[in-house]
């Protein structure tokens, strides 16, 4: 039996990547099996990676395949392990230590990462999206808020929210984030009354199922992994544009997805309904592709 052992910093959005990864990988080998544990200390790393006499239930169990992780609380783990078992280590984002030591980095374009061999370049973070049959006339306005990269305009997002929610031919569904102001979301629940679900109040997997079968959707342009998860969704995607702080590489991401024609800006559109991606994006199925071809599993 082929295993994965994916190693958990314990943050949604890094788990949301490695269960992308390896779901997609199943989906292409059925037989393959995952198991998750949190990362080593320090000293149970060393122990595991340099002295081979480490003892502990979690790497103690049937030999993995591949190791894999994200998040920087996790390379450390990654190393022990892949030295403990001779086992490939895989790590998603770039890593805090060298490249070199892992055996496939897989780094978002937004990153710049160099032209490697130990290198897959993605189109954003992978997740666990996948499409399903579409509603017609359905659509979806995902509402973050102020980051470090982006400040926050109430008025303006609420503008371009009306504007496009006046299309009375789709039904609308809107939520917020976790960094959606509390302002926003009183206007926003004013405005639309029960259209609008905030994210305090919905199930873990109510936008994932909801979003697989949606059309099209808008996403604020902090919102940058929604923007990924939304593509790799299946809709037609457009970002709604805030107020930058400075120019970054997630906003050049953003550039470089309307620029390919994969998504438009609300300054780009043009009143009607939104284009679909000029290509089809699954970055997690093709990775999964592309690590199956290495022989690794």
């Amino acid at each position: 039996m082929a295993v994965v052992r994916i190693i958990n910093d314990g943050k949604p959005g890094h788990v949301n990547q490695s269960m992308g990864l390896v779901k997609a990988m199943q989906r292409l080998r059925p037989d393959l099996q995952y198991e998750v544990i949190s990362p080593l200390s320090f000293r149970e790393s060393l122990q595991a990676g340099v002295f081979k006499s480490y003892r502990h239930a979690d790497i103690h169990q049937e030999r993995p395949c591949l190791l894999i992780g994200a998040g920087h609380k996790t390379h450390l783990t990654l190393l022990a392990l892949k030295a403990y078992f001779n086992v490939p280590a895989l790590v998603l984002m770039t890593p805090s230590l060298p490249l070199s030591w892992f055996d496939l980095c897989l780094i978002p374009e937004h990153d710049s990462p160099p032209n490697k061999p130990n290198i897959l370049v993605t189109q954003g973070a992978l997740n666990l999206m996948q499409p399903n049959t579409k509603s017609a006339a359905t659509g979806m306005l995902l509402i973050g808020g102020p980051s470090k990269q982006y400040a926050w305009d109430e008025r303006q997002v609420l503008t371009q929210i009306q504007t496009i929610a006046s299309n009375a031919r789709v039904e609308w569904t809107l939520t917020s984030s976790r960094r959606t102001p509390p302002s926003t979301e009183l206007a926003l629940k004013a405005l639309f009354g029960d259209r609008f679900k905030s994210c305090h109040e919905v199930a873990t997997d109510w936008l994932p199922s909801l979003l697989s079968t949606t059309e099209r959707c808008w996403v604020t342009e902090d919102s940058v992994s929604m923007v990924y998860e939304a593509l790799t969704a299946g809709c037609a995607v457009g970002t709604l544009s805030v107020p930058k702080k400075r120019e970054n590489r997630l906003t050049l991401g953003l550039q470089k997805l309307e620029e390919k024609g994969i998504i438009t800006s609300f300054e780009q559109w043009s009143g009607g309904d939104l284009p679909l991606p000029s290509v089809q994006f699954n970055e997690a199925e093709r990775c999964a592709n592309m690590i199956l071809s290495r022989g690794w599993i």
